[in-house]
């Protein structure tokens, strides 16, 4: 029988995570405006297969993110630079079960400057850490798209395994119905994890 961490029993709060240069936030109406920018930095509300907000619905956006805190499944977080002050992006916890100690990570996306540079890896670091040795979480999980290939090397770079795929199973902005890739990380896994992002992190520093 698998004895739970009885702290995940607790629902996770809000909280701000930092390091490396990037704060993890607690998501708030007042970041509408933040996002809007971050999102016109790239136009990301194009990309078929994301689910960043289109011009104008920043703010739904976030309501829907802070019911699904208020409802106990979600903890929605911003992304900011720490050396700018600015909010580049979004993520957040969800699916949040804690009679299994169990949530997923997503609805992440960042403004296209900070794409690929050390901020994902940050990111992902500070919320496993958290997840794992704060809320004492079992497992942590991740879906993507099935044509987001970025998205599927990015969760397997971190050290996630592919668990399979749901043959179709939700919608797409475009109306299209996509199959989802999923992922996930064991409590067992996460300290060698751990030490490749550090690793990795530490590569981009030089």
């Amino acid at each position: 029988m698998t004895h739970l961490n009885a702290a995940f029993h607790l629902m996770p709060e809000p909280v701000t995570l930092s390091g490396n240069g990037v704060s993890l936030i607690p998501l708030e109406p007042q970041h509408a405006d933040a996002l809007r920018d971050a999102a016109h930095d790239g136009d990301l509300w194009t990309l078929r297969v994301t689910s960043v907000p289109e011009p104008g619905t920043e703010g739904a956006y976030i309501e829907t993110a802070l019911r699904g805190q208020a409802d106990g499944h979600m903890l929605p977080f911003a992304v900011r630079d720490d050396l700018s002050g600015k909010v580049i992006g979004t993520t957040r916890y969800h699916d949040i079960v804690p009679a299994i100690a169990r949530l997923e990570i997503g609805h992440t996306w960042y403004a296209k400057r900070w794409q690929r540079t050390h901020v994902n890896t940050t990111c992902k670091l500070l919320l496993l850490r958290h997840a794992f040795e704060t809320l004492g979480a079992s497992i942590v999980g991740w879906r993507t798209d099935n044509y987001n290939f970025a998205s599927q090397r990015a969760i397997e770079r971190l050290g996630a395994r592919r668990d399979g795929v749901l043959r179709h199973h939700a919608l797409r902005r475009d109306g299209s119905v996509r199959d989802t890739v999923a992922y996930s990380l064991l409590a067992g896994e996460w300290k060698e994890v751990e030490k490749h992002l550090e690793y990795q992190l530490t590569r981009h520093a030089h």
